[in-house]
């Protein structure tokens, strides 16, 4: 079900050419991730970004878990403007291998999130801001949150004012975000729910959510929290399965179709709707400014 070497090179090339912010096809930007091995996925991200006028870093660790035994891992890093403390907007790029040793298309979760956050980059730079933004990419969150804990420990946290990640917005309009990430992390969620009302959008807060690399950060104490889109529909049902207890009210064995998607063979572009990327590219750079504002004592 992969793509071809030569459709994988093609899409590789269509991200490669400079083209303008409102000419980009979000669509063909998460096709492009459909790719082998992590390491392709990594040079994807990379020419895209360049593509979108960036001067990426790439972050080589030594990554890995019991089960793979030692490799090495790619975070991928963008800086905007300066300041003193930075607000971090991160994503994973990495995909899962599947039980027959295939690569999920790693779509959904989370090539989508990945676009959205470089289209979130391309509206921050145009904005006068007070707090330095760094975008990372991170490598091997499927192994264990690897990527962004190596970059933890080779940074620190002492200038990190905030954390914004994303996980598995491939589609719907309704975004969920966590709320169990330490005390830290009460002035971040408030302000996506101020974003949530002003925008008349559909949120849903979660007491319990699944994790992903915001663990990391509210493990090692920085303020944090993990957004990602689902429909209305989904985002409930996944509310209930994670905080509804004994009694969810959802039918026995029953799974949230966004965990019948990821990690799995149905990971693929049928699922992903770009009008859902660009509403995430637009949610999370509104996140980060509403958070620079407050944090520099505007708002």
């Amino acid at each position: 079900m992969l793509f071809r070497s030569l459709a994988a090179a093609a899409a590789l090339l269509a991200v490669a050419a400079p083209v303008a912010a409102q000419d980009v096809d979000l669509r063909a930007q998460v096709a492009a991730y459909v790719q082998p091995s992590n390491a392709a996925r990594t040079d994807v991200v990379v020419a895209q970004l360049r593509a979108a006028g960036f001067d990426p870093v790439v972050e080589t660790f030594v990554g890995g878990n019991r089960q793979t035994g030692e490799m090495e891992g790619r975070n991928v890093v963008v800086t905007i403007g300066d300041g003193p403390r930075e607000i971090l907007l991160t994503a994973h790029y990495d995909a899962v291998k599947l039980r027959d040793g295939t690569m999920s298309h790693g779509v959904v979760d989370n090539a989508a999130s990945v676009v959205g956050v470089i289209e979130a980059a391309k509206i921050l730079r145009g904005r006068e801001l007070t707090h330095r933004i760094r975008i990372i990419l991170f490598d091997q969150e499927e192994l264990g949150l690897i990527g962004a804990r190596k970059w933890i420990e080779a940074h620190g946290l002492a200038e990190v004012a905030a954390v914004v990640n994303s996980d598995v917005a491939g589609y719907g309009d309704t975004m969920m975000y966590g709320q169990n990430n330490g005390p830290q992390s009460a002035f971040v969620t408030r302000a996506v729910r101020e974003l949530c009302a002003e925008r008349a959008m559909q949120c849903v807060g979660y007491p319990v959510y699944p994790p992903s690399d915001d663990r990391a950060f509210s493990a090692a104490g920085a303020p944090v929290v993990s957004l990602g889109f689902q429909d209305q529909i989904g985002a409930h049902q996944m509310w209930l399965a994670f905080n509804g207890g004994e009694a969810t009210g959802l039918a026995d064995g029953f799974t949230p179709r966004v965990f019948q998607l990821i990690h799995s063979a149905g990971d693929t572009m049928e699922q992903i709707d770009p009008a859902t990327v660009a509403l995430a590219g637009e949610v999370y750079a509104a996140v980060v400014e509403r958070l620079d504002r407050q944090l520099a004592g505007v708002d």
